[in-house]
């Protein structure tokens, strides 16, 4: 075969293959670190139990220069800027040593974390951002209602989530400053934007950024829970100040306009199965459909509640 028919043959094999390998199978993994199958390598770990959040997973591409350091169980992200790194979250404490693993195999210098968000003050997500503040010297950037509960490590008395923490204290945590609701960091070109979303807990907050990838430009959301876990005995009728904030954060969560819908718990968005490319990384009502199965399962909580009340003699 002539040099020139084989050239002709190759170009027409490479077009025949773009057209036919589905359009996720073709992003590209920019950093030999990531995985490109991050759901095959947590395959075998339980998304329920609390052991997933503290067994290691390996690092891999969510989109543009967002990355998941986290752990099979728990969300960490990593957001490359021309200003330094962003962290967002950092998992439970035991997680700390993962997440700063991964962010080297990425080829990266945890050094080089300049800021670290939080999604809520919660010990599984916020326990690990004492030791990397420590290891990175990244200033800690509060939600709306997040700051005593960082810098006491002690959660709200208004969270219902209270008795479930025995055992599980949050170390402290020095927070540079309070984000208000809507409030802006910028830092190089990525502007993250957060929103108060108060339904899983007092201090929830979504956070929100642009991201580009080539030509194609999504807005990512890393929407934080709308589970609204409880003791039994507990009954959101006889708190009406925290029934309000869930309905709020519930309803808020669905306004938010985002192509690509990241969790806390990668298992609430099907997040890995999407960033190994096994289905669409984005969805036109992503956050809508996460929010809406929150309100579905909140709803039917109060009416159980309801349901159980003794009328009053």
């Amino acid at each position: 075969m002539g040099r020139a028919m084989f050239g002709r043959f190759a170009l027409s094999a490479l077009l025949t293959l773009s057209l036919t390998v589905p359009a996720a199978a073709q992003r590209m993994v920019p950093r030999p670190g990531a995985s490109r199958n991050i759901a095959a390598a947590c395959a075998g770990v339980d998304p329920a139990s609390e052991k997933s959040w503290s067994t290691p997973a390996p690092p891999a591409h969510v989109f543009g220069n967002t990355w998941y350091v986290g752990t099979c169980g728990i969300t960490a992200l990593l957001v490359e800027t021309k200003a330094g790194l962003v962290l967002l979250d950092g998992g439970v404490p035991e997680a700390a040593p993962m997440v700063l693993a991964n962010i080297r195999k990425l080829g990266f210098n945890p050094g080089e974390v300049r800021w670290i968000l939080v999604s809520h003050e919660h010990w599984d997500h916020a326990g690990a951002l004492a030791a990397l503040q420590k290891a990175t010297g990244a200033q800690v950037i509060a939600g709306p209602r997040q700051m005593n509960a960082l810098m006491t490590g002690k959660p709200s008395s208004e969270d219902p989530q209270v008795p479930f923490f025995k055992g599980h204290d949050l170390l402290p945590v020095k927070v540079s400053r309070t984000m208000p609701d809507n409030g802006r960091l910028t830092v190089g070109a990525v502007s993250f934007t957060a929103i108060a979303t108060p339904a899983h807990s007092p201090g929830s907050t979504s956070w929100v950024w642009r991201e580009c990838e080539g030509g194609l430009c999504k807005t990512l959301a890393y929407a934080d829970s709308v589970s609204t876990p409880a003791p039994d005995d507990y009954h959101f009728g006889d708190h009406p100040k925290r029934l309000g904030e869930v309905r709020e954060g519930l309803a808020k969560m669905a306004r938010i306009s985002c192509d690509v819908v990241i969790t806390p718990h990668p298992s609430a968005s099907d997040l890995f199965r999407r960033i190994s490319g096994t289905i669409p990384i984005s969805a036109s009502n992503g956050c809508f459909a996460y929010a809406q199965g929150g309100i579905e399962r909140f709803q039917n909580r109060l009416v159980v509640e309801t349901k159980s009340k003794k009328p009053e003699k």
